[in-house]
């Protein structure tokens, strides 16, 4: 039964994922671009400076900052997705996957944007006084009451992706595994540790995550992304090199992938998306709840989680791959990062990346955690939200103790299944996202003066 479940899962996770999907996705995202005029190219140097500002908006109705905003959409997507996932795209597609992935990550933005415009736009409070805001609001305001039904799927789907797939469980479950691995650790003791540490966060709610992500994200990204400098450093004479071979066998495909060119464009697409989340609708929900009045400008901000995410972080980790040449070894995941990482650097680069990946997983935890709780509150009401929180805390421990590979696979199910509703919503919308961004132009010229 187990193995019939196991077959299923696997089945079913590669037909949400297959080119249909990836279609969608890419399309949506080069549709914005282009609706957009280049926006998010063009303003990406100005997003970034908004990033680093102070007292933006610091008046205005949210529940935290834009840049604690930013960190808890980061907190979410820099995860398992840019050390074991890069790792798995270039094992499967070749070097030419970290291309696709740069692909997906630009023309990802302008879809990052409009979610994150439209999430502000069409948020509201929930029970408490706090914002609630994303793909299930700006579906059913956005589109029309008659269009809530499609709202409620993706709140129901996203529900189930937070408690069982890649935002919890799956986590939990990579993170004991490295750690037994690289410490001889138990899985249990892992999964206590991990399982106080998230009640300690999520138990305070938003405010909190907000906090502890604005802390400890910024932390780990530098942290890894001074690791990945050493990596390039140590290697700078096979810098040139490597990013020929990603460029060459991107259009070729014949590193690994035997001239498979699909195979090279659908795992380097498929895991950048994975990566950085754009189109699943998970950054509208967490721009919701920045402290703003200007939707845009969020929006500008909000975008920029791409760019670190995929340009930056998963750049690394694949020139860290393809410069220790080991990606046709028989490994994959996080242990052939660290096994890339360890080839290069001359003082425990295995240990780097377990690290590094072990706040990468915390923090994407606990993103879920909040994306999930908004998207219960929408199906049910406030009601359960601290039951929901319990029993979050408590699945920490299951995943870290079980051996989940179905439940990567319905995370997988799950994740697709969200952004195909988000995915509709953000093209049927695109006209509302291109007239607020003309409002932000008229914004700017004013204050310019």
């Amino acid at each position: 039964m187990i193995e019939w479940i196991d077959n299923w899962a696997a089945a079913a996770a590669d037909f949400v994922w297959g080119l249909p999907l990836i279609v969608l996705l890419v399309g949506t995202g080069i549709y914005l671009t282009f609706r957009l005029g280049f926006y998010s190219f063009t303003q990406l140097p100005y997003a970034m400076k908004l990033v680093f500002k102070k007292n933006l908006d610091k008046n205005s109705e949210g529940d935290i900052s834009h840049f604690q905003a930013l960190m808890t959409s980061l907190a979410a997507t820099v995860g398992t997705g840019n050390v074991a996932g890069v790792a798995t795209a270039v094992v499967l597609g070749g070097p030419g996957a970290v291309f696709w992935m740069w692909i997906t990550a630009l023309v990802g933005m302008a879809t990052k944007y409009s979610e994150a415009i439209l999430g502000v736009k069409y948020r509201g409070k929930n029970y408490r006084g706090e914002m609630a805001g994303g793909p299930m609001y700006y579906i059913e305001h956005g589109l029309g009451k008659k269009w809530k039904w499609m709202g409620m799927l993706f709140a129901f789907f996203a529900v189930f992706a937070a408690i069982f797939g890649i935002g919890n469980m799956t986590q939990a479950n990579t993170a004991s595994d490295i750690v037994q691995s690289t410490f001889n650790v138990p899985t249990w003791i892992t999964g206590i540790i991990m399982m106080v540490l998230v009640g300690l966060v999520v138990i305070g709610g938003i405010k909190s995550i907000g906090r502890v992500s604005g802390v400890i994200v910024p932390i780990m990204i530098v942290f890894y992304v001074i690791a990945g400098f050493f990596v390039i450093g140590f290697n700078i004479t096979e810098v040139p090199a490597a990013f020929g071979l990603i460029f060459t066998d991107a259009f070729t495909g014949q590193a690994v992938a035997g001239g498979a060119i699909g195979t090279v464009i659908q795992m380097g697409v498929a895991r950048g998306l994975f990566s950085n989340e754009a189109g699943l609708g998970t950054g509208g929900i967490a721009a919701a709840a920045a402290k703003t009045d200007v939707p845009a400008r969020q929006a500008l901000i909000s975008m920029t989680q791409v760019f670190i995410d995929t340009i930056i972080v998963c750049t690394i980790t694949g020139l860290a791959l393809v410069i220790a040449d080991l990606y046709t070894s028989g490994e994959s995941g996080a242990s052939l990062t660290a096994m890339s990482f360890d080839a290069i650097l001359p003082f425990g680069g295995s240990m780097v990346v377990t690290i590094t990946l072990l706040f990468f997983i915390f923090s994407t935890i606990i993103g879920w955690a909040y994306f999930g709780e908004k998207c219960l509150e929408y199906l049910v009401g406030g009601k359960i939200t601290y039951i929901y929180r319990i029993v979050f805390v408590l699945a920490v421990f299951v995943g870290a103790t079980l051996p989940l590979n179905t439940v990567w696979n319905f995370g997988d199910i799950f994740n697709g299944l969200m952004a195909i509703p988000n995915l509709i919503a953000l093209i049927l919308l695109s006209g509302v996202v291109a007239k607020e961004t003309r409002k932000f132009k008229d914004i700017r010229k004013l204050e310019s003066r």
